[in-house]
């Protein structure tokens, strides 16, 4: 027992270190191999680097699986109007987070999300309470900092927030995310079932990171992906490259490819391609974020061809008094559909700006308020709301 106590302190004291110095995940130049995706810093967050890192350095002899288990959870309350969603109070999604050491080179993640269900209680037979979720299965073999092989369900990397912040709400400095990677959403496909290959070479303080991936892209419903089997046996492909050089700490910039081809019922087929790019400075004084993606449609045997793009810049600061708990910030982003884009036929345009502040209650809860601003088409009224959040890690 008293082996837990001392991982459970050590994985928290290096959370509070990450998140509150706004330290990127390290990369094998900077810092070793680090079990699960830390190499590229994108499958897990801080909390499971920690978990899994522990297990990894422990002495010959340790028993394995070692698992361990964090978890993450919130409860909302938001004023708009009822056309642009829930009012009033309403419970966030409860996150558990397992990591587990299998052998000193194997390690496994997974990850459970239960969501409140709107049409709880209706239906025959009546509708659950809660949906329940497998969001991320990963098993990862390393081979060394500059390979490591894993197969699974992922988050996809195609862009950086939908890998750096996953469903607990407490990771991300905002209450939302931007709409381009909202879960459920459809511009960036969010899950991505099969295998990456990625690593780290150091470059001369450089620090080049890659990410390369096979398996199930979008599936039936292009909001989700092909959990039990490719629907059209042709697999999604990706690339991720990014840098996280030495000379500036807690810079990352890179970009990545996405190929994929949609297959709906009663619909053409589509192939897909994703060009994306983001330059992260990843610190508390100031937190930077910006990110951009071209998502390309053309019909397969047909004239249809069509462009949309999405962008968003997020800005947020630290400030220096007050003990460093108050952390103002603001984040605008854009969508453009385009009109002959039949793929994102149900996607709106969006310009809109979120304005709020978090203040850090603890060190593992956080209360957040903010207020958006969000416009669908260009000559109609914006529409406003505010939000108020409290989230915390357990």
């Amino acid at each position: 027992m008293a082996i837990c106590r001392v991982d459970r302190t050590a994985v928290r004291s290096a959370l509070v270190v990450a998140v509150c110095l706004g330290s990127p995940g390290p990369s094998a130049a900077q810092g070793g191999s680090a079990p699960l995706s830390a190499t590229a810093g994108a499958q897990t967050t801080q909390t499971e680097q920690g978990h899994t890192d522990q297990a990894s350095r422990e002495a010959p002899g340790t028993e394995y699986p070692a698992l361990h288990l964090s978890g993450f959870a919130d409860v909302d309350f938001a004023a708009q109007n009822k056309s642009a969603g829930p009012r009033g109070f309403s419970e966030g999604q409860f996150v558990l987070h397992f990591a587990s050491a299998l052998s000193p080179r194997v390690n496994f993640f997974g990850e459970l999300s239960l969501t409140p269900r709107a049409d709880a209680g209706s239906g025959t037979p009546p509708a659950s309470g809660f949906n329940a979720e497998v969001e991320r299965v990963i098993i990862r073999f390393d081979q060394s900092d500059q390979l490591k092989v894993s197969f699974g369900r992922y988050h996809t990397p195609v862009n950086w927030w939908n890998t750096a912040f996953h469903h607990g709400q407490w990771l991300q400095t905002t209450i939302s995310r931007p709409e381009m990677v909202q879960f459920g959403g459809t511009f960036i496909p969010v899950h991505f079932v099969g295998a990456l290959a990625e690593g780290a070479f150091p470059a001369g303080g450089w620090n080049l990171n890659y990410q390369a991936g096979l398996g199930n892209g979008r599936g039936n419903v292009s909001s989700r992906a092909g959990d039990a089997g490719d629907n059209n046996a042709r697999p999604a492909s990706l690339l991720s490259l990014f840098t996280k050089p030495d000379r500036a700490f807690g810079l990352q910039v890179g970009g990545s490819l996405y190929f994929d081809r949609i297959s709906v019922p009663g619909q053409p087929e589509f192939s897909e391609r994703i060009t994306a790019a983001h330059a992260v400075w990843q610190r508390e004084d100031p937190e930077i974020i910006a990110e951009i993606a071209d998502v390309r449609h053309r019909e397969i045997g047909g004239p249809l061809t069509a462009s949309s793009l999405a962008y968003y810049v997020q800005t947020a600061y630290r400030l220096p008094s007050f003990a460093r708990l108050w952390k103002p910030y603001y984040r605008f982003e854009h969508i453009a559909i385009g009109a002959t884009d039949v793929v994102f036929g149900s996607v709106p345009n969006l310009d809109g700006s979120t304005m709020g502040v978090r203040y850090d209650i603890s060190t593992y809860a956080a209360i957040k308020s903010e207020v958006r601003v969000r416009r669908r088409v260009s000559d109609r009224p914006r529409t406003n709301g505010w939000f108020f959040q409290i989230s915390f890690t357990f």
